[in-house]
C-alpha cells in the first residue's frame, strides 16, 4: 500500500553477475543503508535513555537534568530526518494508492516511478534552502548547552541530501528507461508550464489557494505520490510561483513543524507498541479476555474489540496495535467459522474507535499545534471510544444473535490461571495514565515508563522477549517515525501558506454565519474531517486545519476538548472507511486478506461509529465530565 517502488535487495549472484554501475548502485544502497539505520536505531535508543534519565532524576533524585529536553530536541530532529531517509530507501513513506492499485500494471508501474521522480524534485528545490536555513541557525546560541544551534538544524540539509540520493539509487535500478524518462519528462514539462503562468498567478489572489493547495495536492495524492511530498511540491510552488516571500520559509515551517519536544513521543510510543508485541503482552491480555467471553456468540469479536480498546492505550500507533492483535486471535476466528470479511471489517472498524484513546499520537499532535493541554486529551479521550466500542458491540451482537459459537465456556479455574499471567499487561495502559495525571513523567516522557516495564515484564515475567528482534524494531521506529514527522514538517509549511494568505479569516468568517450556530459548526467539522481524514489522513489533516477551525469552535463556545474528541473520532472514520481510507487498506493488508472481502461488511460498522460520534458531538460531558 505504501511502497514507492519495489525495493527488495538483488541476490548476491545477479549482482556479480550485473554491469559495474549496476554493482556501483547496489554498494551505495547498501552503504546508505549502514549510515542511516544504525544512527537512527542508536538515536531512538538515546532518546529513550536521555527521557528516563531525566524522570528519574526529577521524581526520584529530585535533581532535574536542566540540559535534557535541550538534548532530547537537539537530537529528535536528526531522528526525524534520518528516519525519512530510511523510510525512503526502504519506499515506506505514506501515500494513497486507492486508484494507483485499480491501474492495469504497466500504469501502475509508471504512476510508481513517477513518485519517485515527484519526491527527487522536491528535495532537489529544497536543497539549497536547507542548506541556507542551518547557516543561519548557526547564529544562535542554545540557552542550556551552550552550543550553536547548526548542530541541529543541520539534520535538515543531511536529511534531504541522503534522501536525494535514495532517490537516485531508485531512479538508477529503473530498467525501462522509457518508462524512467516519461515520468521525468512529465515532471519537468509540469512544472516549467507553472512557471510560465507565474504571471497570470499574481492576479488570482487567493484562488492560488485553489489551484496549488487543493488541486494540485489532491493531483499528486490520488497520484500517489507520497503524502509529505505531494504537500512539499504544492507548497513550495505556491510560495515560489503566486507570493514574494523566499522559499527558505517552508523549510524553517518544515523544521518548526517537525521540532516541538511533544512530537518525540511519536516514535517512542511505536517502539513501545513494537516491544508489547515482542513481549507476549498482547497475547496474555487476549488470552484472559478470550476466556471471560471467548464462548458467547460473536465472543472473539468482542474480544478484538476490547484487546484494542486496551492495547491502544499502550501503543498510541494504529498500525501497531492491530498488528498486535489481529495475529493472535484471527487463527481462532478463522477456526470457529468467522468470516474473512467480518474479520477484516471489525478491525478497521475498531481501528478508528480507538483513536481516542490515550496515549494517542493524533492526540499529541491536537496539543502540539493548538496549546491544547495533553493530559486533558488523554483524559478526554476514554469514554468516547467506549461508547463507539458498545455501539461496535452492538452490531457484532446482531450480526452473530443466530450463529453459534462453538466454544465452551472457560471455568473459573482456568480463568484464575490466566488472570494472573494477564495482569502485568492489564496493568500497563492505568500506570502510563496515572504516571501522566500525577505528574510523575509528561505525555512525552511516559512512553519511557512503559518501555521500562515492558522490556522488564517481558523479561522476567513473560519470557518470551527475543533480545536479537530488538534492533530491527528500533529500526523499524525509525523509518515510521521519521514518515510520520516529515508529514508533520510538510503539512505545517502547507497551513502556514494557508494561514499567511488571509484564508483563516476568511474561513472564520464563512464558518460564523453557518446556520444552527453552533450545532450548524459541529455538522459541518463531522463531514468535513470525515473527508480529511479519508483523503489527508489524522495528522497532516489536524496540522493543517487544526489551528484554523480549533479558534473558530472556541467563539463558537464549544469547549476544546469536547471539539478535539469529536474531531478525531470523524477523522478516523474517514480514515479507516474504503475505498479512500488509507487505515482500512493497513488493516488488510496485517489480516493479509483483499481489500474487496470487507467492503460490504463494513457498512454497518461504519454506521455504528457514525451513530457514535453524533452522541459525543451532542453530549459534551461525555469528553470533559472526568477532567480534573
Amino acid at each position: 500500500m505504501n511502497a514507492l517502488s519495489d525495493n527488495t535487495p538483488l541476490p548476491e549472484a545477479l549482482i556479480r553477475n550485473s554491469p559495474p554501475w549496476r554493482r556501483a548502485v547496489s554498494w551505495v544502497d547498501q552503504i546508505l543503508g549502514w549510515v542511516t539505520e544504525v544512527p537512527a536505531a542508536l538515536l531512538v535508543i538515546l532518546e529513550i535513555s536521555i527521557l528516563f534519565s531525566g524522570v528519574v532524576s526529577r521524581y526520584i533524585l529530585h535533581a532535574p537534568i536542566t540540559w535534557s529536553d535541550e538534548l532530547a530536541s537537539l537530537l529528535f530532529l536528526w531522528l526525524a530526518m534520518l528516519g525519512a531517509v530510511v523510510a525512503f530507501r526502504r519506499s515506506s513513506h505514506m501515500r494513497m494508492t486507492a486508484l494507483v492499485d485499480l491501474a492495469s500494471p504497466g500504469v501502475r508501474a509508471f504512476l510508481d516511478l513517477l513518485a519517485v521522480v515527484a519526491a527527487a524534485m522536491f528535495l532537489v528545490l529544497v536543497a539549497h534552502s536547507s542548506y541556507e536555513f542551518a547557516m543561519e541557525e548557526a547564529i544562535v546560541t542554545t540557552p542550556s548547552l551552550g552550543i550553536s544551534n547548526a548542530w541541529r538544524a543541520t539534520a535538515l540539509p543531511c536529511g534531504i541530501a541522503l534522501m536525494g540520493i535514495a532517490a537516485a539509487v531508485k531512479l538508477a535500478e529503473v530498467a525501462d528507461w522509457r518508462r524512467l524518462l516519461a515520468a521525468v519528462l512529465l515532471i519537468v514539462v509540469a512544472a516549467a508550464a507553472l512557471y510560465l503562468l507565474s504571471p497570470l498567478f499574481q492576479d488570482l489572489g487567493n484562488w492560488n489557494l485553489l489551484i496549488f493547495l487543493v488541486g494540485v495536492v489532491a493531483l499528486l495524492v490520488l497520484a500517489g505520490v507520497p503524502i509529505a511530498f505531494a504537500f512539499g511540491l504544492a507548497t513550495y510552488g505556491y510560495i515560489a510561483l503566486t507570493t514574494s516571500k523566499p522559499t527558505i520559509v517552508i523549510v524553517g515551517r518544515m523544521d518548526e513543524g517537525m521540532s516541538h519536544l511533544v512530537l518525540l513521543a511519536v516514535p517512542l510510543f511505536v517502539f513501545l507498541g513494537v516491544v508489547l508485541e515482542l513481549t507476549g503482552m498482547a497475547k496474555a491480555m487476549v488470552k484472559f479476555l478470550a476466556s471471560l467471553i471467548g464462548h458467547v456468540r460473536g465472543g472473539l469479536s468482542y474480544v478484538l474489540v476490547g484487546g484494542m480498546y486496551l492495547v491502544s492505550g499502550i501503543s498510541g500507533s494504529k498500525a501497531a496495535d492491530m498488528a498486535a492483535l489481529a495475529p493472535v486471535l484471527f487463527p481462532e476466528m478463522r477456526a470457529r467459522g468467522e468470516k474473512e470479511g467480518e474479520m477484516v471489517a471489525l478491525l478497521a472498524a475498531t481501528g478508528a474507535q480507538t483513536e481516542t484513546i490515550p496515549p494517542s499520537i493524533v492526540l499529541i499532535t491536537i496539543g502540539s499545534v493548538t496549546g491544547i493541554s495533553i493530559a486533558s486529551l488523554f483524559a478526554g479521550g476514554l469514554v468516547p471510544a467506549l461508547v463507539l466500542a458498545v455501539l461496535l458491540c452492538f452490531v457484532v451482537w446482531w450480526r452473530n444473535r443466530k450463529t453459534n459459537s462453538g466454544a465452551k465456556r472457560a471455568g473459573w479455574t482456568e480463568i484464575r490461571r490466566v488472570f494472573p499471567i494477564a495482569l502485568p499487561a492489564l496493568a500497563l495502559p492505568f500506570i502510563i495514565r496515572a504516571a501522566v495525571i500525577e505528574g510523575v513523567a509528561t505525555a512525552t516522557e511516559v512512553s519511557t515508563i512503559g518501555i521500562a516495564y515492558t522490556i522488564v515484564a517481558g523479561l522476567f515475567i513473560y519470557r518470551e522477549l527475543d533480545v536479537r528482534k530488538l534492533w530491527p524494531a528500533l529500526v523499524d521506529t525509525a523509518a515510521l517515525s521519521g514518515a510520520i514527522l516529515l508529514i508533520i514538517g510538510a503539512a505545517t509549511a502547507m497551513a502556514w501558506a494557508l494561514t499567511q494568505s488571509g484564508f483563516s479569516n476568511q474561513l472564520a468568517q464563512a464558518m460564523k454565519v453557518l446556520p444552527g450556530g453552533a450545532t450548524g459548526f459541529m455538522v459541518v467539522s463531522i463531514i468535513a474531517f470525515v473527508v480529511l481524514g479519508s483523503v489527508l489522513e489524522g495528522i497532516p489533516a489536524i496540522v493543517v486545519f487544526g489551528p484554523l477551525l480549533f479558534p473558530i469552535a472556541k467563539q463558537f463556545g464549544i469547549n476544546e476538548i469536547h471539539y478535539s474528541m469529536v474531531v478525531v473520532l470523524s477523522m478516523g472514520i474517514g480514515l479507516f472507511a474504503p475505498p479512500f481510507g488509507v487505515g482500512y487498506y493497513t488493516a488488510c493488508a496485517i489480516s493479509r486478506a483483499s481489500p474487496s472481502v470487507a467492503m460490504k461488511p463494513i457498512i454497518g460498522y461504519i454506521v455504528a461509529l457514525l451513530v457514535g460520534t453524533i452522541i459525543v458531538a451532542a453530549f459534551p460531558w461525555l469528553s470533559t465530565g472526568f477532567l480534573k
